[in-house]
């Protein structure tokens, strides 16, 4: 099972089936940023919440509960 938290970066969500959809529910701009494209390596969940003032308490709930749904 993969534990979310603030310090993952976008590419370790993407990686996970199911990490695109959450982060689609939240609006997160970095999925059709070329600039992110660049940096997902580097760009954690925290750096994204506070740069678009997402909830990222919630964030990682809804990223942690998707992975537990998808290993069941």
């Amino acid at each position: 099972m993969v534990d979310f938290t603030e310090k993952t970066t976008l590419k370790e969500v993407l990686e996970f089936s199911g990490g695109e959809e959450v982060l689609l529910k939240y609006k997160v701009p970095c999925l059709s940023c070329p600039m992110a494209q660049m940096e997902m390596s580097d760009l954690t969940l925290k750096d994204i919440c506070a740069a678009y003032r997402i909830d990222l308490k919630n964030l990682l709930i809804d990223l942690n509960l998707a992975t537990q749904n998808n290993y069941k």
